[in-house]
């Protein structure tokens, strides 16, 4: 792991090289969901190993409130401009000015915001276990704050609150950091916003996934974008499986 500071908060990240020969040296950015971390997102399910592999330069870090990154406890240190901004200074951290910029549920949020500050930086947006609800929604609710707090996971009823609180812990997550980034991610895009999105767009949601709204609806908004369908999957499993690394792929290339 290598770390930068992005602002004053100490960001770990990893920058891996191609496998294979890789002419044009593309990059691709990867920002990990949710009490997630790279490592968890992203090495674990095997997509590092898939992009290098395939010859791409693979950079992936862990967000604030993350991992083996800076852990902030207050609300406004999460916007989700700012954690875009820490993508953003990651890259010119590397002297990358240009990649292919992927993230998952909250990092594909966080990668939307990007696309729409920063539209010279992105080659092309790819947006997994996020779609409609990018416009329709404000993030994971906010009783997934309230599950963070709660005592212990015997505390809690509701499905969503278990399942999240289930994989902080799993992770070994700082839970009172968690609970500040999901009060301070809170912002919304208009359709109007979404439709100034101009580069390629891949938008990949699993058929059971009952976080992230649907694909084609917001494929509809975004002027250059397709949807890809992750049959049989929920928000979880469609991370790492098979057709949606394929889809990858096939878009990339």
């Amino acid at each position: 792991m290598q770390s930068f500071s992005s602002d004053g908060v100490n960001l770990a990240y990893i920058d891996l090289a191609p496998t294979n020969d890789a002419p044009l040296n593309r990059a691709v950015v990867l920002v990990h969901g949710f009490a997630s971390s790279h490592v968890v997102n992203w090495v674990n399910t095997q997509w590092t190993k898939t992009l290098t592999h395939a010859g791409y330069r693979v950079v992936a870090l862990d967000n604030r409130g993350h991992g083996q990154s800076d852990k902030p406890h207050e609300p406004k240190a999460y916007s989700s401009q700012i954690m875009a901004e820490d993508v953003r200074r990651l890259m010119d951290h590397l002297g990358i000015s240009r990649a292919d910029v992927m993230g998952y549920s909250m990092g594909a949020r966080i990668a939307a915001h990007l696309a729409l500050a920063h539209p010279q930086r992105l080659r092309s947006l790819l947006l997994g276990g996020l779609g409609i609800h990018l416009v329709e929604g404000v993030g994971l609710p906010l009783g997934i704050a309230d599950a963070m707090e709660a005592p212990s996971l015997a505390d809690l009823t509701d499905p969503m609150q278990r399942m999240f609180r289930a994989f902080a812990d799993a992770n070994k997550s700082d839970l009172e950091a968690l609970a500040a980034c999901i009060r301070g991610s809170r912002q919304t895009l208009s359709a109007k916003e979404v439709g100034r999105i101009a580069m390629p767009t891949l938008i990949s949601v699993g058929t059971k996934d009952d976080v992230a709204g649907s694909g084609p609806e917001l494929a509809a908004l975004i002027p250059n974008a397709q949807a890809f369908a992750i049959e049989g999957r929920d928000h979880n499993l469609a991370v790492g499986d098979k057709s949606h690394k394929q889809a990858v792929l096939d878009f990339l290339t």
